[in-house]
Parts: structure tokens; sequence; C-alpha cells
């Protein structure tokens, strides 16, 4: 299967599938010297996974991470202390899937034949034929973003190390739209949102607070432990704290599963997604994302321009649309209301608006970078609908019954965080290269 690789000097190739035994991130050009765990990597899984809310889908996979190379195993010599952290070899994150029971199966294997509308079910076995991995969608279902939020965790850290930090919020969904909120204020609360979910998961508390995966085990013993915690599942689950979404607004200030800084939007977003899933429909959103401390000049001209990468994004399952800075807007303003004016203060260029989101000639202005995707609803659905059985080519009529989510947009929102990161990480490494050959000496 081609395409799955995204980046040339931050490279992320990505295999697995929904039912098969899980999926995997190989990522080539992770820099030496970075000390990773599976547990700040699960921090951001967590966000993305399945099972937490009405918000998604009832499947309870754990989504537990194990590092599988690209990190030393032990101090390398006497006096060293370099255990656990990246040696520059390709680094390797093995994500197993635990809740793939055979009744699951069962249900994909009755509806295989008729594939659902909005959905790859159709092209794909065009395209692969009786070896298309149908089960779960397999390489396109949702489940394989979690290779990208892998990644993601990783150059997120090295980005940070940098000055540059990444984070992505729900800006709109189920047609209720959030008001607009300060960038350091929005920061602030997906900041918060991500601490308040890792201290009320409980598979986090089981495998990493109380230390059964540790970064010196070896990984045969950390399968041991996520063999343990597939049999023990729901039993983990249910030793859940339970949560009082309102108290947690009243001490934290966000909702408890919608990321939106706004948080009266947030709890109408709710309503409204769970009120078009009662009528066994899905609706859709759109997921704002942005970079701060990004350096003037970051980018490639022509065929790999900053803005142009991160339209890229429509590479993650259900995005229909990315823009940047004003966006689809640009159409109905004057030269002179989208052009970000520029002034002089104290040695530093000002910039009196933000139209273009930080990018100009495909190359960062240094301003933040904002870009919004737009995420359409969740293909499967409780209604009939009209489809084909793909092997006869007879009319058929589908409703599905298969696990689903009411919405997508809830869990995107992480992997658009990511894949962002993942880009501007991999023009971060060119751009470091390229300005260390500039020679020093003054222009004549």
């Amino acid at each position: 299967m081609l395409g799955c690789t995204l980046g040339s000097m931050f490279q992320v190739s990505v295999a697995g599938g929904s039912y098969q035994e899980g999926l995997t991130t190989f990522i080539q050009g992770v820099p030496p010297g970075y000390y990773l765990t599976e547990s700040e990597i699960y921090e951001s899984l967590l966000t993305r996974k399945p099972g937490q809310s009405e918000l998604a889908s009832p499947r309870r996979e754990a989504d537990v991470p194990v590092i599988y190379s690209g990190v030393n195993s032990a101090d390398t010599m006497p006096g060293f202390q370099n255990a656990g952290y990246t040696n520059g070899t390709p680094l390797v994150i093995l994500i197993p899937n635990v809740d793939r029971h055979m009744e699951h199966i069962e249900q994909y294997q009755v509806t295989n034949r008729t594939p659902r509308p909005g959905h790859a079910s159709y092209t794909s076995f065009v395209k692969y034929g009786i070896w298309d991995d149908a089960v779960g969608a397999g390489f396109f279902s949702g489940r394989y973003t979690s290779t990208i939020v892998a990644a993601g965790a990783i150059a997120r850290k090295v980005l940070k190390q940098h000055g540059i930090e990444v984070f992505s919020y729900v800006k709109e969904a189920a047609g209720v739209k959030a008001s607009d909120v300060p960038l350091d204020e929005a920061k602030k609360k997906v900041d918060t949102f991500r601490a308040v979910r890792r201290d009320y998961d409980p598979i986090y508390r089981w495998v990493f607070k109380e230390g059964r995966i540790t970064p010196e085990m070896r990984f045969l013993h950390k399968m041991a432990v996520i063999a343990e915690l597939e049999r023990k599942l729901l039993e983990i689950r249910e030793q859940a704290p339970v949560v009082d979404f309102q108290k947690i607004r009243e001490e934290y200030g966000i909702h408890f599963t919608m990321n939106c800084p706004d948080t009266d939007a947030a709890f109408e977003m709710e309503k409204q997604i769970i009120k078009i899933r009662d009528e066994g429909d899905s609706s859709g959103g759109l997921v704002e994302v942005v970079a701060t401390g990004v350096p003037v000049g970051l980018g490639e001209p022509v065929f790999r321009k900053l803005d142009g990468e991160i339209g890229r994004m429509l590479s993650i399952g259900a995005v229909k649309a990315v823009e940047v800075g004003a966006g689809y807007a640009v159409k109905d303003m004057k030269g002179s209301e989208c052009n970000d004016q520029m002034r002089a203060e104290n040695g530093k260029v000002i910039f009196k608006s933000n139209n273009a989101g930080g990018i100009t000639g495909g190359l960062a202005t240094g301003q933040p970078i904002i870009a919004r995707i737009a995420v359409k609803p969740t293909p499967t659905i409780a209604k009939d609908q009209e489809t084909i059985d793909k092997v006869s080519l007879e009319n058929a009529t589908l409703k599905a019954v298969t696990r689903r989510d009411p919405t997508i947009v809830a869990r995107v929102w992480p992997v658009a965080e990511a894949f962002l990161a993942c880009i501007l990480l991999d023009h971060l490494m060119m751009h470091n290269g390229y300005q260390s050959l500039v020679p020093s000496t003054s222009i004549r």
C-alpha cells in the first residue's frame, strides 16, 4: 500500500488496521537526546481514543503505546545516564488492538457486501478486491489516526524544546459555533483539558500511575501487562471515578469530553450532538489548530509551501476542507481589508491583523499559524441508506449495526494537532539545515 508516509526529514510511516493485531508508527529523523516514555505518548492518545463518552464510539480500546525501538535500553557506558533517551535510530511505536471481539467482527461481516455511503468501503473493495481488509474498515477506519497522534506526541516534544507550541480545539460542532477566545486563554483551556482527562483516566492510573509499565521494562514484559489489561479491561474501566460534568466545569472551567475553550458552547455542542444521534443520524464540525513561536521564514517555496503542506490535513479521515487564516472569507474582502499591515516597534515587526494565518508566500511570518479543518458527519448512521451489493452490483438497503461515533469532531482535534506538529518539525529541520549553510559575511 503506497501513500502511508509523511515528511522528508522527520518522516512518519504508518501501518495497521482496525481489527488487525494493532497499529504501528515508524519514524525516521527523531533527533538523539530526547527522553521518551509510553506514558507521555499515551497522554496524547487518550484524548483521541474511543469509548470514553456519549460523544464517541463505544469501542473500548486502551490505546496503550509500546516503544519498540529508537531509544537506549540501558546506560551505554559507566558514567553515562542515557537509558530511555532517543539515539537517532528509527523510532517504532506499537499500538495493540485489545477490543476486537468476534461478535463485532461478525457484525461487519454481515454488512460488508453493502458499503456504507460516504465511506471508503466501496472504493477500497474496487481497488484491493476480495483481499480488501473490510473488517472495521481496516486501514480506512478512524483507528489509523492513533498512529498520527503517536508521531505528533514526539514532534510536539521536540518543537517545544525549540520554542514552538502546537494546540488544537473544537471550533464548531453540530451547528453550534464557539465564540472567539484569545489564543493564550484557549491554550490554557486545552492544557487544563489534557490534565483533567489524564487524571480521570482509569487506564492511565492502572498502567502508568500504578507502575505496571515503566520505561526500563523489556518489550515482552510490557506486552504481558497489555495482555492482562485486555482480560481486565471492563473491570478497570468500572473503577473509573464518577465524573460530575458540572463540578468539572465549576472547578476547571472546561467541558470534560468536548475540548472547546468556549465552555458554554461546548455544553450546547454536546446537547445537539446527542439530539442528532438519538434521531439516528450523525453530525460534523470545525476544528481549529494553532502553532505559536514559529520562526520567520520557515517553509519552502513553490511545491513545499507551508500552507500547501498544511493542506495535507485533508489526508485525515473525514476532513473535507482545510483553510488557513481567513480562509474562504478572503473571497469577500477587499485588498485593504485582507492585507496584514505591518509596523516596526522597538526593533520588532508588528502585524495589525492575521488574515494570512501566519503564512505568506508559503513562508511563516512569525505570527501564530492558524488553520481550520472541516469534518464531515460520521458515515455510519442508524438510518436506512440506499446502497449496493458490491459483489453482485444489485441495489440494496443498509441499516448500520456496528459501533460508531455520533460525531468525529470531538476526537479529531488531537489528530489535527499532531499532523501540524509533524509538518512543522519536518520543515524546522529543513529550515535549520538550510540556514546553517548561509555564509556569515555581510551584504556588500
